[in-house]
C-alpha cells in the first residue's frame, strides 16, 4: 500500500529547508511506502506533518519541532506499523524470537 505525506511549513519563518530535509529523511526511510510527499507553503508559524490524512505532528500543539527519529516513528506508526526502524527505534522488532 502507498501513502501520501504532507509537510506544511511557514514561509514567513523560513522553514523550507527544515521541511525539505525532513521530507528527504522520510522518503529515504519509507521508499516503498510513500507514493507522494508534498511540501505545502503556509504562514502564521505553521509546521504540520500529515500522513495518510492524519496529523502526526503540529508544532503549535507540541511547542517544538520533532527530532527526526521521533518523526519517523510517528509516520511509521501510521503507514507501516509493523516495520522496525533499526537502532533508532524505541521498540524491539516484532519478529524477535
Amino acid at each position: 500500500m502507498s501513502y501520501k505525506v504532507e509537510i506544511m511549513y511557514c514561509t514567513q519563518c523560513r522553514w523550507l529547508m527544515r521541511s525539505a530535509w525532513m521530507a528527504q529523511e522520510l522518503l529515504t526511510t519509507f521508499t516503498d511506502e510513500i507514493s507522494a510527499l508534498s511540501l505545502i507553503p503556509s504562514t502564521g508559524g505553521k509546521f504540520q506533518v500529515i500522513a495518510d490524512g492524519k496529523i502526526v505532528w503540529c508544532r503549535k500543539e507540541q511547542g517544538r519541532f520533532p527530532d527526526i527519529t521521533e518523526l519517523k516513528q510517528l509516520v511509521r506508526d501510521i503507514i507501516s506499523p509493523d516495520r522496525h526502524l533499526g537502532h533508532s527505534d524505541k521498540r524491539p522488532p516484532s519478529n524477535v524470537d
